[in-house]
């Protein structure tokens, strides 16, 4: 009888495992994005309904899991060169930029929506892409203007720690000392993600945390008029406004939008383990990388806002006279730093913090320095990924983390350090002008390889963009790109120097003639196929890539 009834139960085993397997047949019939590759969570899927409902749910768990990278991106809105455009735009203009900085931060949110969505959709980041598609001659050069990007960024954030160590020691650590305290810096920093990358982003958070409290302590001892903060933000107009006030909303915009961010953001996105053959979990990842940098940019535009109100409020149509006045019945040691004229108050990160500590005390002072410190720290961090993934992306070059950090720190710390020794500190905070114009220029090297191969089917499959996003983001772009070289020539034709003209006319050939080149092969991917004359423009299919990798190669 035993016998009996073993053979019974394995008949009726047996039946049920035939029925789960028609179910799972069935299953692995559906179609999933351009590969079939079904795993066993998939398949459970394919017969649960409750899971099938709650894909469709939003779940903060599952927004934990993605939760890093956007804010790892963000970082790059809030380094020091942000805060000094931040703090210009509110002593030149007021609250009347606020929209500015508003619509820029909505134009790097889309831009970065692009690069998360090609990092997950095809497991390759930008550089990588680039590298597969465009050929030797300008992949070359594409890299080189990007390390360009990376380089201009890096040197202001040797600034902004510099001055920021020279405020906290009232002046005890020179600024060339403090150029080479961000040598050491960063190779401590660069230890941190051999103890986990989640780590890694809690601390970065932690860096945002304090520079949301630095800030945001300005913000309620300042105390600026909320309603008119308000009526900047959301009113698109700049009543009065002249050629300063244009030409700082153009710097905004350069300053908010950085080209080696969209690098740095496609390649983040990678540390996630997702299965790119079901298209659900790709949706669903596109879903939740979109929220999470949407959280961490109204974080970043929150900082950035608590800086422009801080000095609309306290400081605009402030003149040299009256600021330093101030200083010297408080007994500031920088009372100097103001001529005795009635000129309008002229500002940066370093100025920024003497200003406040007369007007509004010592705590003040220090206050602002740690929060330009943590700035100028977190964006040594995003610098150095950034050119890591570059230089493997573009070249295939597998340096070590310890390699690469010293070519490009070097290269951006030996000016910045000449500058330090032999120039006083107006001299360097001047630099940060001419980085934010490097920074422009550089830009549309970022935002058109974007472009075009988020709008490529063959690589992107069924979440190529759609018409809309191609006609709406080939405008931004060139709206975007328009605005920058309009930034560019204002600055140049600011030198008055005819030989400088000269040089300018010859480098503007050769920037204006490899733009045209990269947009010929952004029109050919949205579709104007009549500019393919020779059909010699081709995009194969990428392979994709599953495996994690890891930040440290």
């Amino acid at each position: 009888s035993i016998t009996i009834s073993s053979s019974t139960k394995r008949g009726r085993d047996s039946e049920e495992a035939n029925g789960k397997n028609r179910q799972i047949l069935n299953v692995t019939k559906t179609p999933v994005a351009s590969r079939s590759v079904v795993t066993h969570h998939e398949i459970l899927r394919g017969y649960e309904s409750r899971d099938q409902t709650d894909q469709h749910l939003f779940s903060f768990r599952k927004l934990w899991a993605f939760t890093g990278p956007g804010f790892l991106m963000s970082i790059a809105y809030l380094d020091p060169g942000n805060i000094e455009s931040d703090l210009q735009s509110g002593a030149i203009a007021g609250f009347k930029l606020l929209w500015v900085l508003l619509v820029a931060t909505i134009i790097g949110l889309l831009l970065q929506r692009l690069a998360a969505r090609l990092g997950v959709v095809t497991g390759m980041h930008l550089a990588e892409v680039c590298n597969r598609h465009y050929p030797t001659v300008p992949r070359i050069i594409l890299w080189l203007m990007v390390e360009l990007a990376i380089i201009g960024s890096d040197m202001q954030e040797v600034i902004g720690c510099a001055i920021a160590f020279n405020l906290l020691s009232v002046g005890r650590i020179p600024l060339w000392a403090g150029v080479l305290i961000t040598i050491f810096d960063t190779f401590v920093f660069l230890f941190l993600d051999k103890y986990g990358l989640r780590k890694l982003e809690a601390f970065f958070g932690f860096l945002i945390t304090i520079m949301a409290l630095s800030f945001g302590y300005e913000y309620v001892r300042v105390a600026p008029d909320q309603v008119e903060v308000l009526k900047g933000m959301f009113v698109p107009y700049c009543s009065g406004c002249g050629a300063a006030q244009l030409e700082q909303a153009v710097g905004i915009v350069g300053a908010v939008i950085m080209p080696h961010n969209i690098y740095l953001h496609s390649a983040l996105v990678k540390s996630r383990d997702i299965n790119r053959g079901n298209k659900k979990e790709v949706k669903e990842a596109n879903k939740y990388y979109f929220i999470e940098s949407s959280i961490a940019l109204f974080i970043s535009f929150l900082i950035n806002v608590f800086v422009v109100a801080v000095f609309a409020e306290a400081f605009y149509g402030k003149t040299n006279m009256e600021v330093g006045q101030k200083c010297n019945e408080s007994g500031s040691p920088h009372s100097d730093l103001f001529p005795a004229n009635n000129q309008t108050l002229e500002v940066d990160i370093y100025k920024g913090g003497v200003v406040l500590g007369c007007f509004f005390g010592p705590a003040a002072l220090y206050i602002w320095a740690v929060g330009i410190l943590a700035a100028g720290q977190s964006s040594t961090m995003t610098g150095t990924y950034s050119g890591q993934f570059v230089m493997e992306g573009f070249l295939n070059l597998r340096w070590s983390r310890f390699a690469r950090v010293l070519l490009t720190r070097s290269i951006a710390i030996l000016p910045t350090l000449l500058v330090a020794v032999f120039e006083d500190v107006q001299h360097l905070t001047g630099m940060n002008d001419f980085l934010n114009v490097l920074q422009s220029m550089q830009l549309p090297f970022a935002l058109i390889p974007i472009l075009t191969f988020t709008s490529l089917t063959s690589l992107m499959n069924d979440f190529a963009n759609g018409l809309m996003w191609k006609i709406s983001g080939g405008l931004l772009i060139l709206g975007v790109c328009a605005i920058n070289i309009y930034f560019v020539v204002v600055y140049v034709f600011a030198l008055n120097n005819t030989i400088l003209y000269v040089f300018s006319a010859i480098l503007s050939f050769a920037y204006l003639s490899f733009i045209l080149y990269l947009m010929w092969h952004c029109l050919i991917a949205l579709g104007v196929s009549c500019l393919d004359f020779r059909g010699s423009v081709r995009y194969p299919p990428a392979v994709l890539v599953d495996e994690q990798p890891e930040l440290d190669s």
